[in-house]
């Protein structure tokens, strides 16, 4: 049974930091695409970073370029995104997400067919 388990969220103020990870519990792990949504109230879920299995890629929503960072630790079957100079606009539940493909968009939440319960990041201004 694939299971995705989200941790590391929590309250922080603005330009503070936060480190989220996702354990991962799939057979060929190391296979995977791995992504990170979030969604805040009142708004669609968006992508928010992807990696390849081969960790050769990552992709990042445009604003958080050069703020969030996506890596994976394949011997662990996790997942991380370090986040950086949070901003109130970042406040959301964050979900990790896994795509056993890995031909598609990596930014297109279609594509991904397990997800974890979510981790909720407040930025406080």
């Amino acid at each position: 049974q694939v299971q995705l388990v989200e941790s590391g969220g929590g309250l922080v103020q603005a330009g503070g930091s936060l480190r989220l990870s996702c354990a991962a519990s799939i057979r060929g792990f190391s296979a995977y695409r791995m992504g990170w949504f979030r969604q805040a109230p009142g708004k669609e879920r968006e992508f928010v970073a992807g990696i390849d299995s081969s960790q050769s890629s990552t992709y990042y929503k445009d604003s958080v370029k050069g703020q969030f960072t996506i890596s994976r630790d394949n011997a662990k079957s996790t997942v991380y995104l370090q986040m950086n100079s949070l901003k109130p606009e970042d406040t959301a539940v964050y979900y990790c997400a896994a795509d056993p493909k890995g031909i598609f968009s990596p930014r297109d939440d279609r594509y991904y067919d397990y997800w974890g319960q979510g981790t909720q990041v407040t930025v406080s201004s």
